[in-house]
């Protein structure tokens, strides 16, 4: 099984969400989804990410934002930095995702939230955004609400967030493959490799 934390405050996060759909279900693997909040890895364990955004280097900053551009066209995605909300407080959004994934409506709910941030800009962290989302498939707003404000959920996320630090991660997306670590969407080729060799070895 895929593990696959992530946080959907992420730009390359929605291209590997996106991107390791098909990869699974090419190889007809499942994937376990891991809400989780990258701030608080930031905080406990990658604080390197805030003094980036405070002291960028200018033409790793061009080049990373060239290089995002690539992997959306690649993947068929429409990503823009949002000038005004950035970096985003995603607690409701990563909360929704784990009160709905009950439902079976985790990865339709985190596609949208994705798609709202990252091609049209909206504010994930207000209640209109995400009751708009909500409406849109067929979610009750008032459920919603009162779902993500539960201790249950709250606590899950807070546990997603804390097991991933503990197994050595540091930001979003974080997959797992067992106890084999990968990081980013550049790494799903990897991924696929290992999974490959491991049901190979498995027949040797």
């Amino acid at each position: 099984m895929i593990e696959f934390f992530f946080d959907c405050s992420s730009p390359w996060t929605y291209l590997a969400f996106h991107n390791i759909q098909p990869l699974a279900a090419e190889l007809n693997e499942p994937i376990r989804w891991r809400p989780v909040l990258v701030g608080g890895i930031f905080n406990s364990v990658n604080p390197s990410v805030y003094a980036m955004r405070d002291n960028p280097v200018p033409a790793k900053m061009a080049y990373m934002l060239k290089d995002l551009q690539d992997w959306a066209h690649d993947s068929g995605l429409k990503i823009v930095m949002p000038p005004k909300v950035f970096p985003v407080n995603s607690v409701k959004a990563m909360r929704g995702c784990i009160w709905l994934e009950s439902q079976g409506k985790l990865v339709a709910f985190a596609s949208a939230v994705f798609e709202a941030y990252w091609s049209r800009e909206e504010d994930i962290s207000q209640d209109t955004v995400l009751l708009k989302i909500c409406a849109q498939l067929g979610i009750d707003g008032d459920a919603f609400l009162a779902g993500i404000a539960q201790p249950s959920i709250k606590a899950q996320l807070k546990a997603n967030t804390e097991e991933v630090i503990r197994r050595g991660g540091f930001g979003s997306p974080t997959i797992y493959l067992g106890d084999d670590m990968y990081f980013g969407n550049d790494r799903l080729p990897l991924v696929k490799a290992a999974i490959l060799r491991v049901r190979h070895d498995g027949e040797s």
